[in-house]
């Protein structure tokens, strides 16, 4: 229910924040609840990828791609998340997520969220996302950023972005290979 609030909190306030460029970033603010808690008394590992999903919720809006995309029948989903925590985030603390896209392959986006409080990092997250389409199969990325005027080619992620991305796609293919087996 918590989550549910938020959702609905973050459509109404992200029409009224400043835009942002469709690949970012994207500064989010959060406060902790207690209902992010676990019984150590900070936020909740799980809690984490929730409040991820609305920040690249708040990305989507306030870069003007949500009406796009759903008027074309497309909607994301996660292929993959890793993260990294480097502080606790405790009960009432005030914090943002930074979101911003990496770059992209021919199947999905990659992109960075960072939970900052204040100037100080306390997690570090990528995500694999894609788009699906209502009439089936997978929007291509070049497909989706075209739509929003940017060139097809991705931008460099870095090093260990892309390394990630580079695993996410092995390690399906060695899954498939070994339920063939069995």
């Amino acid at each position: 229910m918590n989550l549910l609030l938020r959702l609905c909190w973050l459509l109404i306030v992200s029409r009224f924040r400043a835009a942002v460029p469709p690949l970012g970033p994207c500064r989010t603010p959060f406060r902790v609840w207690p209902t992010d808690l676990d019984l150590l008394w900070h936020v909740n590992n799980g809690v984490y990828f929730s409040i991820m999903d609305l920040a690249r919720i708040d990305l989507m809006i306030r870069a003007g791609m949500s009406g796009r995309i759903r008027a074309n029948g497309w909607y994301p989903v996660v292929v993959a998340e890793t993260i990294q925590f480097r502080r606790s985030l405790n009960p009432f603390q005030r914090f943002e997520i930074q979101t911003r896209v990496l770059g992209w392959d021919d199947k999905a986006l990659v992109l960075e969220q960072q939970f900052c409080r204040g100037e100080e990092s306390v997690a570090h997250a990528l995500v694999r996302a894609r788009f699906l389409s209502r009439r089936g199969g997978t929007v291509p990325p070049a497909e989706l950023v075209a739509l929003f005027g940017l060139p097809p080619e991705s931008p460099a992620m870095g090093d260990y972005a892309a390394q990630w991305n580079a695993a996410q796609g092995e390690w399906r293919g060695a899954r498939t290979a070994e339920r063939a087996v069995l």
